[in-house]
């Protein structure tokens, strides 16, 4: 049995790991073997864990990789990101008025959904550069792969359609077949380069994000600065960790204040507040989890509105059409349409 990773700081969230859990299971794997064959106690991985060290992520995509024989694991974890998946800060991208603002707001928030790495954007005259700079530069390659493709799903997914193929570059050689990396990234990309980077054209940085909901972005905003200023203290940030328990007890209708509290080991009135030291309340980060999984929701053709509301922990559908009114301005039919015009 390998051992577990030293532990060195850097975390990553639960909603960051969902997809490796995800594209492992899809594959045969599930969590306990994935646990046990990495060196981790039972039940580490499920539940979902609020957050997860970072050095243990890298191992366990090797080790998934492994155990399901598939050359191209990193890419399929990349696949099944989510608006999700990035929890605040996939939102505050969402709230962003274009991809420009969008780059900016990777730079500062994207450590909020892990501790993997760190973003740089380089402008030259007409060309743009995305750059990804690995905190564990000597892991697999799966690691860096995952990430490009979780950007390239995430990205053509706020767009509403599939964005124009950029030079995509990583540093490690190639060892697996050519026709997956074409299928995601609309290209095959160069290997043994300097840097893991995709090139594109700059003028994709005014390209506007459809839907956007630029009036949530200065409240998203200061919520995402003040859990960086948790972290900056060494907290887990109690929004976080209220964020991550209402989204696991959704579906099960156990998203009321004492229910998580029990779940987070603290009476109501401390979970109150810890969360009004943080700057936040119960129900606007209940709101916000909701709104993140709804927006998730109508992008997806199969499920009713009726589904969604049931989904999300409301009793009636007429209840989450006004909750979506108030977040979005317009009510959730009217936003599946105009999404699905694009």
């Amino acid at each position: 049995m390998p051992a577990a990773a030293p532990p060195d700081g850097r975390r990553v969230t639960g909603s960051y790991l969902q997809p490796l859990l995800e594209a492992a299971a899809a594959r045969g794997v599930g969590a306990a073997t994935l646990a046990r064959e990495a060196g981790l106690p039972e039940g580490a991985l499920w539940p979902l864990p609020d957050t997860l060290g970072a050095a243990d992520y890298v191992r366990l995509l090797d080790i998934a990789a492994t155990l399901a024989g598939d050359p191209h694991f990193g890419l399929h974890v990349g696949e099944r990101v989510k608006l999700g998946t990035y929890s605040v800060y996939g939102l505050i991208l969402l709230s962003c008025r274009d991809f420009g603002q969008a780059f900016q707001q990777t730079l500062r928030y994207e450590q909020l959904a892990h501790e993997l790495g760190r973003s740089a954007l380089h402008l030259d005259g007409a060309a743009a550069q995305y750059e990804w700079i690995s905190n564990y530069p000597s892991a697999n390659r799966h690691l860096a792969e995952s990430v490009f493709a979780g950007i390239r799903v995430f990205t053509s997914w706020l767009a509403g359609t599939p964005l124009p193929a950029g030079q995509l570059a990583f540093t490690h050689a190639r060892e697996a077949d050519g026709a997956e990396y074409e299928r995601i990234f609309g290209a095959l990309p160069l290997f043994g380069a300097p840097t893991n980077a995709v090139t594109f054209d700059a003028q994709l940085l005014a390209w506007p994000v459809p839907n956007a909901d630029v009036g949530l972005y200065p409240v998203l905003q200061q919520h995402a600065e003040q859990l960086l200023r948790e972290r900056t203290r060494g907290g887990a940030g109690i929004a976080a960790q209220v964020h991550a328990a209402i989204i696991r007890n959704l579906a099960h209708d156990r998203v009321r204040l004492s229910s998580i509290a029990g779940e987070l080991k603290l009476s109501p009135r401390t979970l109150q507040r810890k969360l009004s030291e943080a700057g936040a309340t119960f129900q606007q980060v209940l709101d916000q989890a909701r709104y993140a999984l709804a927006i998730e929701y109508l992008r997806q053709p199969g499920l009713s509105l009726a589904d969604i509301a049931f989904l999300l922990g409301y009793r009636e559908q007429s209840a989450f059409t006004h909750a979506f009114k108030e977040w979005a301005g317009v009510n959730p039919g009217a936003w599946r349409e105009s999404a699905s015009a694009l």
